[in-house]
């Protein structure tokens, strides 16, 4: 049904629409009918333009689809990328990003690289992420005011942090941070972020998911990235990280585990079991040769898996149509089997899959009436992507996020003929610019 015409009433109209139901459902000449913040209907052009009398977004030529959920960032990164490559993750970690986190990380800069992040996020297409920093509070007024939706998450380590100074009120902060932005914003929810088993102790990880789940938000933990981590935790512990995890009780289905790149089938056991998602980063898994997932196995198993760009300071980008075209590419090459990791299946990943993973299935990730209205329209007007044979492999394999004309989050237009609305891009560019002499002069 029309409703009747308003201001807020949109119908996005004339392209081919990927849901990413679970149907799967693709419509030609489609539109979606969009009223405040809300998909009232999806469905064929023609149908839904009788009696319309709102705002009519002309998408012809193009493919409107879910905004893309991007599942591991850490948006204030930006502000170190390209600043160490091609360096092996340990000496990555603690001789290059922490000294450069002390000396730079603070409220002001935080604000800034989230910002950025986000202004190159929504260009690209992607609506919603899921974030994990320090002084999250800045990351959270930048998401606010980009227009994105996000799950951010303060971060808990075990020794001294940006903004925390004494490492045993980590979890304490991580806590007040949860409690303060808490129904603060539209879009937002809060999260709780333990770096890694080797980073924080039994106790961190324990007190910080009891504080998760007193709180009901999402626990965020980085797990068995490299075959190093797996040998030192075995040597330690006896157990693979996933099964140390396990033995602190801190797998549930409120829990994301970031990169599980060394796990084995008793690991894909106990996360199917417990319950919790992974989020797959492989463009930064490969440039710091950590490893390959086994993701087709874990996508087997039926374990919720959704995909993420990691930081642009081991990526190097956040363009998710990139780390769609490499997860599914990737995984092709290593089995030495065409078939694993089809379009759609990459597709789910970064849409409706990643919203799943995320505790957000029924409020975004796809095309349906009743959840809220985050979509975009991607221009397939280019020499690079034509002629198109299926829509979703040109989503994976040809589409770059450049192509992005247009993105609505919340059924308000952010980007509109490829140009930001919310953020003074130039400025902010020009900001970060003049920070980013300071940092490399102090490298």
């Amino acid at each position: 049904m029309t409703p009747a015409s308003d201001e807020k009433t949109v119908l996005v109209a004339g392209g081919i629409v990927v849901t990413m139901d679970k149907d799967s459902r693709v419509i030609e000449n489609g539109a979606v009918l969009v009223s405040g913040d809300r998909i009232m209907d999806v469905g064929g052009v023609a149908e839904l333009k009788k009696n319309f009398r709102g705002t009519v977004v002309d998408a012809s030529g193009c493919l409107v689809m879910p905004g893309l959920v991007n599942a591991h960032t850490h948006l204030p990164m930006s502000l170190f990328r390209g600043l160490a490559d091609d360096l092996p993750l340990m000496v990555w970690l603690n001789e290059h990003m922490f000294p450069a986190e002390a000396a730079h990380i603070r409220p002001e800069t935080v604000y800034l690289g989230a910002l950025l992040s986000c202004a190159e996020m929504l260009l690209s297409g992607t609506t919603c992420c899921c974030d994990g920093y320090f002084h999250e509070e800045s990351v959270a007024k930048a998401v606010a005011e980009a227009g994105m939706r996000g799950i951010l998450g303060q971060g808990v380590i075990d020794f001294s942090a940006p903004g925390v100074s004494d490492p045993s009120r980590n979890v304490d902060e991580a806590a007040r941070f949860v409690k303060s932005i808490k129904g603060k914003y539209d879009r937002i929810e809060p999260s709780i972020f333990c770096h890694s088993p080797y980073t924080c102790s039994d106790e961190t990880l324990k007190k910080a998911k009891q504080a998760a789940r007193e709180h009901g938000v999402l626990f965020q933990v980085h797990v068995a990235e490299t075959d190093g981590e797996r040998e030192q935790s075995i040597e330690k512990t006896g157990l693979s990280p996933v099964a140390y995890l396990e033995s602190l009780d801190v797998l549930d289905d409120r829990t994301l585990l970031i990169h599980v790149v060394a796990v084995d089938e008793h690991d894909f056991a106990i996360i199917k079991q417990s319950g919790a998602s992974v989020a797959h980063a492989p463009e930064s898994n490969m440039k710091l040769a950590s490893g390959v997932a086994p993701v087709p196995d874990m996508l087997a198993m039926g374990i919720p898996m959704g995909l993420g760009t990691d930081g642009s300071a081991s990526n190097n980008d956040l363009d998710l149509f990139g780390d769609m075209s490499t997860a599914a590419r990737l995984h092709k090459v290593i089995r030495k089997d065409p078939t694993v990791m089809s379009a759609e299946t990459v597709l789910r990943m970064a849409t409706s899959g990643g919203a799943e993973a995320l505790g957000l299935g029924r409020i975004t990730g796809s095309l349906e009436s009743g959840k809220k209205a985050d979509l975009i329209v991607v221009n397939m007007r280019k020499p690079h992507l034509i002629p198109m044979y299926c829509p979703m492999s040109h989503l994976v394999y040809s589409v770059r996020g450049s192509d992005v004309r247009d993105v609505m989050v919340d059924g308000q237009m952010v980007v509109a003929d490829g140009i930001l609305l919310t953020v003074d891009v130039d400025r902010l560019m020009d900001e970060v610019m003049a920070l980013s002499g300071m940092i490399g002069k102090r490298r």
